[in-house]
């Protein structure tokens, strides 16, 4: 029960990186607001797992802010909150992605992490503690052709969460990353364009333990770094990655 007491916020938390994240949390004690943009999705997980289902489109200032007020509001007060949400644009040449596509990504992966910053840092700073978990990838140390502005993104939030952890260490509120590869999750198809068996063994081909990511894995590695064990662990960016980046 390494996270008995806490409160946590989990974007795209209905489906999964984010699910398991979530159900990791909720087994170590943690109660959970599961926010997604598929409604029933997140629903279905907060009730498996005791917590809060929120609607949000974590690239609106708006309903960010909503979000973080409802958060508050019903869990009394936020210690942790997981940007998992995330997209991807369909590979391709760097020139044939429209514009948007680029966009959106952006707006998902990275205007998000600012807005979710915007909103709930001051109720970080004024409690003098806090815990933000990025969600990054290996694509943003490790990049992958056919996915540019995707690895740019996920670069970008490698960068903010280094930039966050030490600007925010004097008020007591740590910053990490993890940095997970490809995994069994519905962003899985979009990364290959295409789930075939050959392109699936292609993939798994760099990987050197032989394969994808589970959510449980990521949930493992978020509980440990969202918990007093690593009270001292600040802007590390972490690969789940079966040794994909060494």
């Amino acid at each position: 029960m390494r996270l008995n007491g806490k409160t946590a916020i989990v974007t795209g938390g209905a489906s999964g990186f984010g699910a398991g994240i979530a159900r990791k949390f909720a087994a170590e004690g943690a109660t959970v607001m599961v926010v997604d943009l598929n409604t029933d999705a997140a629903t279905g997980i907060a009730d498996e797992i005791g917590g809060i289902a929120h609607r949000t489109d974590v690239s609106n200032g708006d309903q960010v802010a909503a979000m973080i007020e409802t958060a508050i509001r019903q869990m009394g007060h936020v210690d942790i909150l997981v940007n998992n949400a995330g997209i991807t644009h369909l590979p391709a040449q760097m020139e044939d992605v429209t514009e948007h596509d680029f966009d959106r990504v952006f707006a998902v992966n990275c205007k998000s992490v600012y807005l979710s910053a915007r909103s709930l840092v001051p109720h970080f700073k004024h409690r003098r503690s806090g815990n933000i978990l990025n969600i990054a990838s290996t694509a943003g140390v490790s990049p992958r052709p056919r996915l540019n502005w995707y690895n740019a993104s996920k670069g970008w939030m490698i960068t903010a969460t280094r930039t966050m952890a030490v600007e925010l260490a004097p008020d007591g509120i740590r910053v990490n990353a993890l940095n997970p590869v490809a995994g069994e999750t519905p962003l899985l198809k979009s990364f290959m364009g295409e789930d075939t068996p050959e392109i699936r063994a292609k993939f798994l081909s760099t990987i050197p333990l032989g394969r994808f990511s589970h959510p449980e894995d990521l949930g493992n590695a978020a509980a440990f770094l969202c918990s007093d064990e690593a009270s001292m662990i600040t802007g590390v960016c972490m690969e789940v990655d079966g040794g994909r980046c060494i």
